[in-house]
């Protein structure tokens, strides 16, 4: 029988991870101070990175030079934001949003993941119609589902989703009410296990099989690419993505 990693093995991994993460965050929270301010009671949308760099247990002083780095305090890169938008095996739309400082490299690291799991790229714009952005706060299987609902009614949110498989509860909000929304919950009580500002899609496409399988491999390949933020799919998949 063989031995799994050591330990040692998995730690390198896991920090490996964290790594890439905490990269991935602190791009977001300079180009947020940089397109509206460092003050992050002014700026939303930093507000909203600095809460995932802390959630992330991220430093108060990492995310400090984040900052001054983007409002020039420091020298730091500048980095521009792209979205690229393609297709995974079983027509199962993706969105790619990046943050780069060199367009030629990602749009070849984007390119060659699509490819080699049997995606292709398309046009600006192909895919992104499917989608509508929006504030989720989302609660763990065995949240109280009525206290949820009354305060998520009460901070202004648009929907209350209660999954029936797991019992599982998101709120969703429209994106400009997410922090208010958040904030009226957490102070009733009732903080998100996880909130974002995300994209999902108007309808899932269901794929399974070895189908499933590529699109999962697509999906983590391009999540793991260093200039990629966030990877955004219609993809329900089935069970054999995961054996």
């Amino acid at each position: 029988m063989g031995r799994g990693p050591s330990i040692e093995a998995r730690k390198n991994a896991t920090d490996a991870k964290r790594g890439k993460i905490f990269t991935k965050i602190i791009r977001e929270i300079g180009v947020a101070a940089r397109a509206g301010g460092g003050e992050p009671a002014n700026n939303p949308r930093l507000r909203a990175a600095v809460d995932k760099g802390l959630s992330a247990n991220m430093s108060k002083d990492v995310i400090e030079r984040a900052i001054k780095k983007a409002t020039g305090e420091l020298e730091g890169v500048v980095f521009e934001e792209i979205r690229y938008e393609g297709y995974a095996p079983g027509g199962v739309a993706v969105i790619v949003d990046c943050l780069t400082d060199n367009r030629v490299r990602t749009v070849a690291e984007v390119r060659h993941a699509f490819g080699k799991h049997g995606g292709n790229m398309g046009t600006e714009g192909s895919v992104a119609f499917m989608f509508k952005r929006l504030g989720v706060l989302s609660y763990a299987p065995g949240a109280d589902e009525e206290k949820i609902t009354e305060a998520a009614i009460e901070a202004g949110a648009d929907d209350i989703v209660v999954y029936p498989d797991d019992g599982s509860i998101d709120v969703v909000t429209a994106p400009d009410a997410f922090q208010a929304v958040k904030e009226a919950m957490t102070a009733a009580g009732l903080a998100p296990g996880h909130a974002e500002i995300t994209y999902r899609a108007d309808n899932d496409i269901r794929v399974e099989g070895e189908t499933a399988l590529q699109v999962k491999k697509l999906l983590d390949m391009l999540e793991d690419l260093d200039d990629v933020q966030d990877v955004y799919s219609n993809a329900d998949l089935g069970a054999d993505a995961y054996a």
